[in-house]
């Protein structure tokens, strides 16, 4: 782990971060000692700190304390905290902001080949986003929402959970951007109001384009769902995922607009 450049485990009890929520976060994908799309991270990690006023940091530093973290990892996740810094008691924004930047990195989960090649199973998770336009888009620490809605299943079978605002349009699953294809028209979720602008997402979109496949952006509701030809999730970790089952509401088989994003993904990688 590296604290504001320096090996460290530790910070001040006084951080915003940990008070407040105070802050954003990026997680990146590692291989062969690289991490992924770092351009477009950053892109997003920039926006963020614009729309919180939070100083950006050197972004050549913290690529170079990025690499030192990964060099030798072959494959692994990337952690990038950055939050206001320390501040004392109270909302009112300290006098000079001194922003705190931690790098950690973990190992990449294990997922079974199957949930790339045939798909995962999803739930609608009975949590509502609330919907807030000041952080719409942005991955800023306060993430209690998906905490709350990740627990509220243990079943080993079921890999996500599809989260709704308080209007019943769905926005997202509790780590991944919601896609759905009809009649060979790419559609995800306004996020307008709530929900994180994925990096992967972005991605997506932009391909669809190159490869002449329609896309839109509109409110999508159960009915939206149910008359889905495909299902699939993106981040930046698992890059693109089928969904065979949204459970109590369909089944899907993993078609041919599916194969053909995924695939390019791979390809762009």
């Amino acid at each position: 782990m590296i604290i504001n450049g320096i090996p460290a485990t530790q910070i001040s009890a006084q951080d915003r971060g940990l008070h407040y929520g105070d802050g954003l976060f990026e997680t990146l994908r590692v291989t062969d000692g690289q991490p992924e799309w770092w351009s477009r991270h950053m892109t997003r990690l920039t926006h963020g700190c614009a729309r919180l006023a939070i100083p950006l940091p050197d972004l050549d530093r913290l690529h170079h304390e990025a690499l030192e973290l990964t060099h030798d990892c072959a494959r692994g996740v990337l952690k990038i905290i950055l939050t206001r810094g320390s501040g004392g008691r109270g909302y009112r924004l300290p006098d000079t902001i001194t922003p705190t930047r931690i790098l950690s990195l973990h190992p990449y989960p294990t997922y079974p080949a199957a949930y790339w090649a045939e798909g995962v199973c999803v739930r609608l998770c009975d949590l509502r986003l609330a919907r807030q336009p000041a952080l719409a888009g942005i991955k800023h620490l306060n993430r209690l929402e998906q905490i709350l809605a990740r627990n509220e299943w243990q079943d080993e079978t079921i890999t996500e959970g599809l989260l709704r605002d308080a209007e019943d349009n769905f926005i997202e699953a509790t780590m991944s951007n919601l896609f759905l294809v009809r009649d060979g028209v790419l559609t995800t979720p306004d996020l307008s109001g709530c929900g994180v602008r994925g990096i992967m997402r972005d991605l997506v979109l932009e391909q669809a384009e190159a490869h002449g496949i329609p896309t839109m952006i509109t409110p999508v509701q159960s009915p939206h769902l149910m008359a889905a030809d495909e299902v699939f999730l993106t981040n930046s970790i698992i890059g693109l995922w089928p969904v065979k089952q949204i459970i109590s509401l369909k089944s899907y088989a993993v078609g041919p607009i599916t194969r053909r994003l995924s695939a390019c993904i791979a390809e762009f990688a």
